[in-house]
C-alpha cells in the first residue's frame, strides 16, 4: 500500500509554493512549484495561481492553503504582505469555485499555524509536550501555540508590544537585514521579545522558524532566556507539508 498524499500551497507575500506532499514521513514529493505573488495579489489574482500550482500537478483530492492572514471558519480577517481586499473574504469558497471543488475539500489556515502543525507532527516527539510556541522570523514575526499538541489557531503574538514598538518591527529578521545588524545585536532584540513572550504564557519550548533558522548557529546561543528555544525541523517546507496535513485531517480524506 502507497503512502498517503496530501497538496499542500503556502501563499506568501512574494511567491506562492505548492507540492504533494507524502503524509507519513512529512516531506514533499519530488519539486515544489513555485512562482511569483501577483501584484496587486487581490484574492482573484492569486486564486488563479492556486489553481495553476494544483492543475500543473493534475491533484484531484483535497487542498490545503496557507494566507498570511487570521483565519476563522475559512474566512480572512486580516492580510499581512497581501492586498487588503482579502479582508472579509470567504477565502476558503474562492478556492474551492476556483478549483472546481465542493464546499469542504479546500481548507484555508493562517500561514504560521500551517508551519507549527508541520513542525509538531514530523519534528523531534518532544515538541509535543506542554505548551510549544513556534516563532517564524521573517518580514515580521508568525507564531503558533500549541498546547500538549493541539494547535491554538490564530495567535498574532509577532504583534505583541514591547517597550512601546510592536514587536516585530524591531526583532524580525527583515528588521536585521534593513539595519544590517550583527548577530549579536538581533540576538538581543529577539531576546526582549522573547521574554515578553514569556512573562505572558511561560511556554515550555520555543521552536524557531522562518529562513534565519538555517543560520541558527549563529543567534539561537546568543539569547538569554529562560525557555529552551531550537530550530525548526522542516523550515521551508513547513508551511506546504501544514497545509496538506490540515486538509486531511478537515475533510477526512
Amino acid at each position: 500500500m502507497g503512502a498517503a498524499r496530501g497538496f499542500g500551497v503556502d501563499i506568501g507575500g512574494s511567491g506562492i509554493k505548492g507540492c504533494v506532499v507524502d503524509l507519513d514521513a512529512g516531506v514533499l514529493v519530488g519539486d515544489r512549484v513555485r512562482i511569483p505573488t501577483p501584484v496587486p495579489s487581490t484574492p482573484e489574482a492569486v486564486a488563479e495561481v492556486v489553481a495553476e500550482i494544483v492543475e500543473r500537478f493534475e491533484w484531484a483530492g483535497p487542498v490545503g492553503v496557507t494566507l498570511p492572514a487570521v483565519v476563522k471558519r475559512g474566512v480572512a480577517h486580516s492580510a499581512a504582505n497581501i492586498h487588503k481586499s482579502w479582508i472579509g473574504t470567504d477565502a476558503a469558497a474562492l478556492f474551492a469555485k476556483r478549483l472546481g471543488r465542493p464546499d469542504g475539500e479546500v481548507v484555508v489556515l493562517n500561514d504560521a499555524d500551517a508551519a507549527g502543525i508541520a513542525e509538531i507532527r514530523y519534528g523531534r516527539p518532544d515538541d509535543q509536550e506542554g505548551v510549544v510556541v513556534l516563532l517564524t522570523f521573517g518580514t515580521g514575526i508568525g507564531s503558533a501555540l500549541f498546547l500538549d499538541g493541539r494547535l491554538v489557531p490564530n495567535t498574532e503574538f509577532g504583534h505583541l508590544e514591547i517597550d512601546g514598538h510592536d514587536a516585530e518591527t524591531r526583532a524580525a529578521a527583515s528588521v536585521k537585514e534593513e539595519k544590517d545588524l550583527s548577530w549579536d545585536e538581533w540576538a538581543r532584540r529577539v531576546t526582549r521579545y522573547i521574554s515578553g513572550l514569556e512573562n505572558l504564557i511561560w511556554p515550555d519550548l520555543v521552536i524557531a522558524g522562518g529562513g534565519v533558522s538555517k543560520k541558527a548557529d549563529k543567534w539561537l546561543p546568543l539569547l538569554d532566556v529562560r525557555t529552551r528555544v531550537v530550530a525548526a525541523q522542516l523550515r521551508n517546507d513547513a508551511g506546504i507539508v501544514g497545509a496538506a496535513v490540515a486538509a486531511r485531517q478537515v475533510t477526512g480524506g
